[in-house]
C-alpha cells in the first residue's frame, strides 16, 4: 500500500483536477479572466482587450455559450465583464439570467470587446484581460492551468505578479511522482472512505447525458445511437449504451447546455470520457460500489497521469488520454490486473495517437464516441493477453515510455499541426 503521506498527495492532486465545471473550460476561463478584471477595475468596463495563446483561441472558436443560444468568446467576455464572479472558478457562467443575456448582447454589438492573438508567450494557455472605465485600467493573466492567476494589475500598480518560472516550480514542488504503476496500487489499495468522493463525477455526469437524451444538442450523436434504425445496426448492448451515454453527455455540453460536468485536467470532455464508459460498464455487469469507485478513480488518475506530461492544451486530442484512461477502469472492472491494464495502455497509444484537436465544438461527440469505442476494444484485446508489441509503431516494452512517447508526439511534434490546424479555422470566410 502507498503510503499515507503519500496517499494526501495524490488526493490533493486528484479533487484539484477532477473538479465541477459548466461549458467549456477555454471560454469559460476567458470569462472567469474578464470578471476577475472587472473585479479589480471596481466597475463595469467601458472596454475589454483579450489577448489569447493560439490554444485557448482555437478551443473557444465554434463552441455553445452555456445558457445564452450563443456561440463563441464574445458573449463568455461580455458576461464575464458584467457579472464578475470570479470565486466560482470553473462555473463562473452558471445560471447567468436572461437580463444579463441581453445585457451581454448590447455589451458586443456596442464593439467593446477586442479579441487578439498573443504571441509574445510560449505558454499554451495563457489568457491575457485589460478592462478600462475612464481614467482607470485593470489587468488580468491565466496561465498554465485554466483557473491560475499569475498577475494582477490596476492603475498601473502591480497587485500580484507569479509569472517567473521558479513560482510555477515552487506550486510543483509537492506533487506526487506517478507512474502506471503507482496509479494502479494507488487506486487499488487505497481505503475506500479515502477516495469515494470520485462517485460525484459518476452524479454529475450521469445526470449530464440523461438531459441530454430530453433534448436536442448539437449533433445529437448521443439520442442518434438509441434510435431504433441505429439500434438494428450496432444493437441494444453495452457496447451501445456506453457510446450513446458518453457521446450525449458531450452533445449538450458543446452546445451551451447549462449543465455541470466533472471535468479532468481542466476539461469536461475529458472527464467525460474518464467517467462514463466506466460507470455503463459498472452498471450494466453489476459491479459493486467499491469495484466502482476504484475503476474511477484508475480511470482519472490515469488521465491527471498521462496529461501532466502532455500538457493542459495540445495538438492532441483529449479524448485520446481520456478514453486511455476508461479503457484502464473497464479492464479493472472485468477482471484485469496490472499487466492486463498497462497492455490496455499500449494499445489505447498504438491506435488513436495523431487524433488532431481542431477546437473545441459539437462534433467532438464523435471524437469521444471513436475515443471509448477504442477503450472498450482495447481492453477487450487486453483481457485475452493481446498486446501491441514494441517492434510496433512507438510502443515500447515499457508501458511509462510508451505514454512518453505518446505525450513526446502531442506535446512536440504536432506543433506545426496546431499552427495549420488555426490557421485554417481562422482562415475561413465565417471568422473574416
Amino acid at each position: 500500500m502507498i503510503p499515507s503521506s503519500e496517499r494526501r498527495k495524490i488526493i490533493a492532486l486528484i479533487q484539484r483536477e477532477v473538479v465541477p465545471a459548466t461549458g467549456c473550460t477555454e471560454p469559460v476561463a476567458v470569462a472567469l479572466c474578464t470578471a476577475r478584471t472587472t473585479e479589480l477595475l471596481g466597475r463595469t468596463p467601458d472596454n475589454v482587450a483579450v489577448r489569447l495563446s493560439a490554444n485557448i483561441l482555437k478551443n473557444a472558436m465554434g463552441v455553445g455559450i452555456p445558457g445564452t443560444g450563443m456561440t463563441g468568446l464574445p458573449v463568455a467576455i461580455a458576461i464575464g465583464a458584467l457579472r464578475g464572479g470570479s470565486e466560482r472558478g470553473l462555473e463562473v457562467l452558471d445560471g447567468t439570467d436572461a437580463e444579463t443575456i441581453d445585457r451581454a448582447r448590447e455589451f458586443m454589438l456596442a464593439g467593446r470587446i477586442s479579441i487578439s492573438l498573443c504571441d509574445q508567450t510560449a505558454e499554451k494557455l495563457y489568457i491575457e484581460v485589460e478592462a478600462s472605465a475612464g481614467d482607470h485600467t485593470a489587468t488580468a493573466v491565466i496561465s498554465g492551468q485554466h483557473t491560475r492567476f499569475v498577475f494582477e494589475s490596476l492603475n498601473g500598480r502591480t497587485l500580484l505578479d507569479n509569472r517567473t518560472d521558479t513560482a510555477a516550480e515552487e506550486q510543483s514542488d509537492d506533487e506526487p511522482e506517478l507512474s502506471m504503476r503507482r496509479v494502479w496500487e494507488f487506486a487499488i489499495t487505497s481505503p475506500l472512505e479515502e477516495i469515494e468522493f470520485i462517485l460525484e463525477s459518476r452524479r454529475l455526469n450521469k445526470a449530464a447525458a440523461e438531459r441530454s437524451f430530453e433534448g436536442d444538442y448539437g449533433h445529437a450523436l448521443g439520442r442518434t445511437l438509441r434510435l431504433e434504425r441505429q439500434r438494428r445496426i450496432i444493437g441494444d448492448s453495452i457496447f451501445s449504451r456506453i457510446l450513446s451515454y458518453t457521446s450525449a453527455a458531450c452533445d449538450a455540453r458543446m452546445a451551451g447546455a447549462p449543465i455541470p460536468v466533472m471535468s479532468n485536467s481542466g476539461s469536461g470532455n475529458q472527464g467525460i470520457a474518464a467517467t462514463l464508459p466506466v460507470v455503463v460498464y459498472a452498471e450494466e455487469c453489476g459491479a459493486d460500489t467499491e469495484a466502482t469507485v476504484r475503476a474511477l478513480i484508475l480511470s482519472h488518475l490515469t488521465v491527471i497521469y498521462i496529461k501532466s506530461s502532455l500538457g493542459r492544451l495540445s495538438a492532441l486530442c483529449g479524448c485520446v488520454v481520456a478514453a486511455t484512461g476508461s479503457s484502464c477502469g473497464i479492464t479493472y472492472l472485468m477482471g484485469g490486473g496490472y499487466d492486463q491494464v498497462a497492455a490496455a495502455v499500449k494499445n489505447m497509444i498504438a491506435n488513436l495517437t495523431g487524433m488532431i484537436c481542431d477546437g473545441a465544438k459539437p462534433s467532438c461527440a464523435l471524437k469521444l464516441s471513436s475515443g471509448v469505442s477504442t477503450a472498450i476494444l482495447s481492453a477487450m484485446l487486453a483481457m485475452e493477453n493481446r498486446c501491441v508489441t514494441q517492434v510496433e509503431g512507438i510502443i515500447d516494452d515499457d508501458v511509462d515510455r510508451s505514454i512518453r512517447n505518446l505525450t513526446d508526439i502531442g506535446r512536440e511534434a504536432m506543433n506545426e499541426t496546431d499552427r495549420m490546424v488555426l490557421d485554417i479555422m481562422t482562415g475561413k470566410d465565417i471568422c473574416r
